[in-house]
Formats: C-alpha cells, structure tokens, sequence
C-alpha cells in the first residue's frame, strides 16, 4: 500500500480500486472521520503524490496506463466525479507518480519500461522512454530491476545521460531518497536476505559511503517497527533509532514541516498506515519552551520555476520561509497558486499551512509570532481545588437519593445551609446548617416531606430561608426553613404553585426581581411565577421537545433556553411569549446545560455532540442563528456537565454527577475564547458541586470560589485558590478581587420587573479594612545578587582569589539574618532551611574529603611503582621510598630542593601548596602531590639524623 501526506490532506490507496482521504489535523485531534472515495476507473491505484505547491492537487497512476490529477474537496463538500486532468502515458503499467520539488506542473512517471517526464499545464510529455523505474527529480535518481543506482540528467537540447552503478545486491524492491549535501540514501536488501541501508555520493557513485543492515524480513515495508536515520554532520555514516508500533505497518508518509506543531517542539511527524487505522507518530525534542534552533527556514508553498523554464535549463530552488511565519497565518484564508481555481476550505489551527512566501521574521516579529501561536496564558491557569479541613464537613449522611433527574443539579447550597434530597418515600428533603459541621447522628432527622418525588429544587438568592421544589405532580411548593435550621418535619409549605399541567423539569430565580421564579415542564411551556401572589404571570411557547436547561440573562432582561430538538433560543419574555433568536444547539440529545457569560456577550451551552461526547458551545446572544463561534471538547461520560461561571474572574467550573474531575476554564471574549486552567480531582465520585457567594471566600488566602461537595456520605467545603508568593500575599489581590455585585440582595420587586423596570445589583469591595492593594504596594527595589562582570574580570594575585573565595564561603555560611530567597514562598519553614543547609554542609565536606583521599591514593600508588622500578641508594632509604611510593630525587625535583634542609623544605612546601589550591586554579592530584613529597623528604631528614648519631662501626654494618 502507498501513503502520502500535504499539510491538509493524507491519502492512500486501497485493495480495491480507488483510494481514501482524509485531513492531517483531524486525525492528530484523534476524531473519528469519514472518508472520501475518489474512483479510478475499474483499476487500482499503484502510486500517488501530493503537489508540494497545492495541498489539495493529488496526482495518481495505475495500471492503465494513465496519470489522473485530482483536485480534492473537503470532507464535507461534494467530490469531483471525474479527475482534473488525465495523462495517457500508454507505457505499460505505471508504478510509480512523483511531481518536481521545485517546478510547477512538471511531473514524473516511471514503469517497468523507462521513465517519463510530463509537462501537466500543456499534457505534453518532456522525455521519452528511460529504462529505471524508481527516481526523485531534478536529477532523476532511480533502482532498476537489477540493482543499479542510475542517474539521469535532463536537458532542453541534449539527450540525457545517465550515471550508474550497482546498488543492493538482492533482486527485491528497493526505495532511494535525496539527503544531505548531494547524498543518497537507498533502502533494499542484501543477499542473506536483511534489510539494508546504504548512503551514497551522488558525485562518486563507485561505492558507497556507509552501510547498515537491520532485520531479516521479506518486507518491503518494516513490520511493526517504523525506522529513522539521520546522517551524521562529519562520519558521514549512519546511526539508527526505531520506535516499536502496536500494529503492522503497512506504508508511512511524512508530514511537512509546515503541518508541524511547534508550540511542543515537534520536529518530526509520521502517518503510520496499518490495517485499520491510520496512526499520527509524532517526534518532540523534550524542551520547555519554544527553540528557534530546532527550526530553521523551511521551503515554502511557491514554485521556483515554470515546467518550462526549467526544461530550458534554467535551475532555482523554492524561496524558504520561516516555521513561525506560517504558523502565525495558518488562521487565514488560504489561495492556491494553481492557475485553476481552489475549493473552499475552513482553516486549521493546526495544519499550519502558508499561502506564499514570507520574508524571515525581525525578533520583534518572531516574539508576536510565538506568542500568537501559543495564544493567551490565564492568570487563572494554576488555579488549586482543595477540600478544606475535616472540622468543616458534615458526616455520616444516609440514605440519599443518588438517582435526581438530569435537569437538577442534585442538591443546592447557600451561605448557611444546604438541602439535599433523600431517597425516601414522600420526596423528603433534608436541611443541614453549614454552621453545624460534625458527624450527624444515626437517629432519623428533622425533614421536608414533600409526598411526591422531587424534580428540581433551589434556594431562594435573596433569603436564605426559602426553599422552592417542584414536583412530578406538577406542582411548586414554597417552603420557609425556621432559624436555626429544622427542628421537626415539615409536611405544610408556605405556598402551592398550581399551572403546570405535566411533570416540571427545572426552575430558576430570576437575578434581580424578589419573588420572580421561572419554571420549564414536560408540557413545553415556560411559565414565570409572582411568588409574593402565587399567580402565573407569563407563559412562554415554542419549544418543539424536553427543555433541557434555562438561564437569565445578567441583567435579568433575557431568559435562554436549551432544547432537545437541538435548538438555543432566546426569550424576551416582558414583549413576546415566543422566541426572539434562535439556533443551531449541541447535536446530543442526552442532556445540556446553558448559562451566561462575558457579561452577558455570549451564551455557553456544556452538551453532547453527535458521537454522545462532552462539548462546550459558545454562542454570540446577537446571532444564535450564526451557531456556535467556539467550541471545546472535554471527555467522554453520560452526565451533563453542569457549570458555573463566576462574572468577577470570568472563571467558569464544571462538572458532573458521578464525576472524580471538575473542569475550570477562563472565558474570554475573543478567540481562543477557552483558556483552559488547572483542574481539580477527588477522590471519589462526588454528587456534584454547588457554589456559594463570593462573600464566603477567604480573600486573604486568595481564594476565588467556594463551592460545597456532595459526597456519598459526607459534605465536604472545597477552596479553589489562586497561588501568590507569600511576600505578595499579605497584600490585598485587587487583579483577581474587582468589586463583587451584590446578587444576594434583591434590586427591585417582582411586580416592578414585570411593569417594565429594570434593575441593578450594587457593588462592594472584599477587601478587608487592615489589608493593602497590591496595586498600591510599594515597589520593591532590584537588589545586585552578584557583583558585575568587571570586579570578575580584573586580574588578581593567587592570595586575593584565595582570601576573596574564604571570604564569600564565610559571608554566605555565617549570614543569618539575610533569608535565602526560597524562604519568600509560601509553606517554608525556616527549621526546615537551617536543616537542609546543615545537611548541604556535611554533604559537602564528605565530597571534598574523599575527593582528597582519593586523590592521595592515586598518587601513591602511581608513586610506589615507580619508586620500585627506580630504586633507592641505600637500604633505609630504599624502604622509605618503597612505602612512601616516592624517590627522593622526585621529591626533590617536585619541591624544587637541592640541599635538604627542613626551613627550604617548609618554606617551598606551604607556596607550592597554595598556588596549587583548587579554588585558585590547581587540583587535589596537584597537592596531595606536594604532601607526599614532604613527607619522604622529612623521612629522608630523619634518616639522615640517625645516622648521623650512629657510632662509627654501626655506620659500617
């Protein structure tokens, strides 16, 4: 099978006649695609190549003798019945296709009987018939039947030549490829049968450079292991390195440079064709951040020269461009140099394409580039879940009800206290106080009995005390909760909402209006509540199936709605009963969730798409009809992801019923739109989340959101926290704190809302009255860690580098009350420092010890072999220099001594020792060097004494 890949599209052929395509960027986004089956006629497609200069031009041959070009469309545009242009080779069955890396519509074709040089633009063909059958133009470079490396040479007026030489020296199929410097690199085989690889000169084809063999195998292509080589700058040999697949290899293509993601250092991607899939291989240079080294100028998507020209014999390489050019534009509208027209296509953000050639980038340029590829970072993007201590939960929970409808969030939660619904008969809901944590008892509690299973249920925003739940009867009961929280059952409510004439899905408090409640039912219908009166006082029409979700706009106009029947729409509910806007919505039919953000700029809907996958939607509120600008997928699992947003941060935070994840993205209002953050993960699966008001956070602790966790058994508080250095952090976060609105202190009545007035939360700072902005915090002033490069630079004696090294290591060990800078981070404890630094200590003194002693024994023993072979003059001294390991002429030449005296001896002993210290430029080896000359010419010396004490006749002996 054959595979080839343009930074679009890749495509190969069949078993069958025919062949496939599909997108480069889709696959390496791992979706699930269709393909595109293009017909060839009832014969199969032997080769095929894409136009360096045209990413949707393919060029195929088969065996009936003729070249087809095809101009591809994208995957959801209708494909062309009949190819482009068609080339009647009439040569025999054709083998292999490849167009000119540098000429526009030159394209060459080889069979079992030459090669052949077409001309695309006049369907004319340049040469005749040639006898190799494989090549790579200019020069066309080919492995004939025989084994041969032949090159061939085209010129307008002169017949072409050709080089050749013997290749591999088995009869199988071999492969050849242009490389480095003039070079070739053959694939084929040997004759035991390996695999081998050969690298040549193309202006010495005698022998070859360098050779490798690898496995034994009758393949052409390399089963189950994908090989790469690269030619070494200076050996010129080969070195090899193989990632082993999961599945056979059936052909590999290489994507183009242009189509590659630099933001993670990819400097090399594969297309792995096997069986069944088609399997991306990306390589990545392990880096931080992004290295211009790894990417130099690459060649772009515009010809050098006219098919013409350069059979006239005019000869220019393709105008270069810069990686980051082409990635900065690739979200721009693309044209095709071809002189026919190019279909339509949406832009990738990954396939990096370039229209043209662009001139290399200033640095300035490059930084914009870099920073318009990676996009936009969040401040929000460390953001830390955390569950707060077990002081604050509330265990031993019974018996609750795990099975609440997909429209309800499954319990809910204010600034003091919590319901959550019970898997009792009676549709019972238990109240707990959030200032009452601990272990709950194993008696039965105090509960809501509402005697029909719950649907929905929430807190009123502006008092804390009421409770509204709706019921499959059709029904909305108002409850009031006493102070202090619920002493006995409650079986009466304050209210009974009766319209609805079948089961309600959801019910939503209006943002502004006290006593203005909105509720959705199985009846298609919207209908807005006067909780004051109890009277329906609107309805709202026009849903076609299950409303899934409801939200109202931030200013409390508005109210939108997502539907099973795949709609958004948009309501206006004081002017019409029918839908304002609406729009495309998610494709999944199994549930979704709507809320507003941007202030109210755009509408974000967390649903499913057509594969029953997670999807964020983001709608613009002014066209619906335009569907989605921006979309985000998140994973696969059967709840719905229900969100939060928080209005002061942009931060939005989802997650799911049965979820262990909890998803956190900052919105904004232009592309990329989704900034996603840090998530947070449990332990267990939890019930859902449900935050509480911003006054509730801990802004000291920069903590952003509070939300409140259900668990199987426990209620748990979670902090979600900004991380900020500890200096910085006694400082109020003004950047991450604006004023708050006061959502949970009503701006106006019901009656007023629906007379036509509108209303507006006021707003308060969180900042506390002893703490300081830390926009209005002193600027600290730069401190010089190091002296400049200048005092460094000068030249100093042997004793001033000595005394200013001492002199640091004294400084830095001694000075305690400078802190070290780790110490200005939160969580470090300054026992903790003192013990890594006296560990740091000991540590060091241990290297430099057995540093030194190893140093003396090498030096002994060096020593001691050549005091054995060298000898001393007399016995004594000849044992002394055997167990020191040192002669005494060596000591004396090491210490520059002639007489022995012991105040030279000192004297050139401690100068010699200090110019070689290590801190000055010398090494151990040096010194220890010096310590053992010293001490064999103090053993000399003392040898000298005794004999010199000796009488005369013991001098003899």
């Amino acid at each position: 099978k054959h595979i080839k890949s343009s930074c679009s599209l890749v495509a190969y052929n069949t078993d069958q006649a025919g062949m496939n395509t599909t997108h480069t960027h889709q696959i390496k986004q791992q979706e699930k695609r269709c393909f595109v089956f293009v017909t060839c006629l009832l014969y199969l497609v032997t080769d095929l190549d894409f136009s360096p200069f045209d990413d949707y031009l393919l060029a195929t041959c088969s065996a009936d003798e003729t070249v087809k070009l095809w101009r591809v469309c994208d995957l959801d545009q209708d494909q062309p019945s009949n190819a482009e242009v068609t080339l009647s080779a009439a040569d025999g069955r054709l083998e292999i296709v490849l167009f000119h890396p540098a000429a526009s519509g030159l394209l060459a074709v080889a069979s079992a009987r030459g090669v052949q040089v077409w001309d695309v633009t006049r369907d004319t063909a340049l040469t005749g018939k040639h006898t190799p059958s494989v090549f790579i133009p200019i020069t066309i470079t080919a492995l004939n039947t025989r084994s041969c490396l032949q090159l061939l040479y085209f010129k307008c007026s002169l017949k072409p030549y050709s080089d050749c030489v013997q290749g591999h020296q088995g009869n199988r199929d071999s492969r050849v490829l242009w490389v480095k410097d003039d070079n070739l690199l053959t694939t084929g085989f040997n004759q035991m049968r390996q695999q081998e690889v050969r690298l040549w000169d193309s202006r010495k084809l005698s022998s070859s450079l360098s050779s490798l063999s690898l496995a034994t195998s009758n393949a052409r292509c390399f089963s189950g292991s994908l090989f790469m080589f690269r030619e070494a700058d200076l050996s010129l040999s080969l070195s090899v390195s193989h990632c082993l697949t999961d599945v056979s290899t059936r052909g590999v293509a290489l994507v183009p440079k242009l189509a590659l993601d630099v933001s993670c250092c990819e400097v090399l991607r594969l297309m792995q064709l096997s069986d069944n899939f088609i399997v991306p291989i990306s390589y990545q240079v392990p880096r931080k951040d992004f290295h211009a080294d790894l990417y130099p100028d690459t060649v772009g998507h515009t010809p050098a020269v006219t098919a013409e020209d350069w059979w006239k014999g005019e000869n220019k390489q393709v105008v270069t461009s810069s990686v980051l050019v082409t990635a900065s534009t690739s979200s721009s509208p693309l044209s095709t140099p071809s002189s026919s027209a190019a279909p339509s296509r949406s832009p990738s953000s990954t396939s990096g394409l370039s229209s043209g050639f662009l001139p290399s980038p200033s640095p300035s340029q490059s930084s914009r580039a870099i920073h318009s590829m990676l996009g936009p970072s969040s401040k929000f993007r460390h953001i830390q879940g955390a569950v707060l201590h077990r002081d604050t939960h509330i265990t031993n929970l019974r018996g609750l009800h795990l099975t609440t409808p997909g429209e309800c969030d499954g319990f809910c939660a204010n600034g003091q206290r919590v319901a959550v619904p019970l898997a009792i008969a009676g549709g019972q809901i238990a109240v707990f106080e959030l200032s009452q944590p601990g272990k709950l008892p194993d008696t039965a509690l105090p509960t809501i009995q509402n005697s029909v299973n719950v649907a929905d249920f929430c807190w009123d925003p502006f008092d804390t005390h009421k409770l509204v739940v709706a019921g499959d009867d059709a029904k909305i009961r108002v409850w009031q909760i006493p102070k202090g929280g619920l002493t006995e059952t409650l079986t009466e409510p304050e209210r009974v909402l009766r319209g609805h004439t079948e089961k309600i899905y959801s019910i939503k408090f209006h943002p502004h209006a006290s006593g203005l409640l909105a509720s959705s039912s199985y009846d298609l219908t919207v209908r807005l509540w006067n909780l004051e009166t109890g009277e329906e006082v609107k309805r709202l029409s026009g849903h076609q199936d299950q409303i899934f979700g409801m939200a109202w706009s931030p200013d409390g106009k508005l109210l939108a709605t997502v539907c099973k029947d795949g709609k958004v729409r948009l309501y206006d509910p004081r002017k019409s009963t029918l839908p304002i806007q609406e729009g495309p919505g998610p494709e999944g039919q199994r549930g979704a969730r709507v809320v507003w953000v941007c202030d109210g700029k755009y509408l974000l809907v967390s649903g499913f798409d057509s594969r029953s996958e997670r999807q964020l939607y983001l709608f613009s509120a002014e066209s619906l009809a335009s569907g989605s600008v921006a979309s985000a997928p998140a994973d696969v699992s059967p709840s719905t992801l229900i969100p939060f947003y928080d209005p002061d941060t942009s931060v939005l935070i989802l997650t799911g019923k049965g979820d262990t994840r909890v998803y956190i993205y900052e919105i904004v209002p232009e592309a990329p739109y989704f900034m996603e953050c840090s998530s947070f993960h449990s332990s267990e699966p939890h019930k859902g989340l449900c935050f509480l008001p911003k006054a509730e956070c801990d802004v000291r602790d920069v903590e952003v959101a509070r939300a409140i966790r259900l668990g199987k058994t426990t209620i748990e508080p979670v902090a979600f926290r900004v991380p900020r250095v500890k200096v910085r952090k006694e400082f109020f976060q003004d950047d991450v704190f604006p004023e708050t609105a006061v959502w949970w202190d009503a701006s106006l009545t019901a009656a007023a809302w629906l007379s036509g007035s509108n209303g507006q939360h006021r707003k308060i700072s969180l900042r506390p009255n002893d703490m300081t902005p830390v926009s209005e915090a002193p600027k600290e002033a730069p401190v010089r860690k190091y002296l400049p490069s200048s005092v460094y630079l000068e030249e100093k004696t042997d004793e001033q580098k000595k005394e200013e090294l001492l002199s640091a290591m004294v400084a830095k060990l001694g000075n305690r009350e400078d802190p070290l800078p780790q110490e200005s981070y939160e969580g470090v404890d300054e026992d903790e420092w003192a013990k890594y630094l006296a560990q740091i200590i000991v540590m060091g003194a241990q290297v430099v010890g057995r540093a030194f002693a190893r140093a003396l024994r090498q030096e002994f023993a060096a020593s001691q072999a050549a005091a054995e072979a060298r000898g001393g003059a007399g016995r004594q001294s000849a044992a002394a220099s055997s167990f020191t390991g040192m002669t005494l002429q060596e000591a004396q030449q090491i210490l520059n001594i002639s007489t022995l005296t012991p105040e030279e001896i000192q004297k050139n002993y401690e100068h010699l020792f200090k110019v070689n210290d290590k801190a000055v430029g010398g090494s151990f080896y040096l010194q220890s060097k010096v310590v053992r000359a010293k001490e064999r010419l103090d053993e000399e010396l003392s040898i000298q004494q005794q004999h010199q004490t000796k009488p005369p006749e013991q001098q003899q002996t």
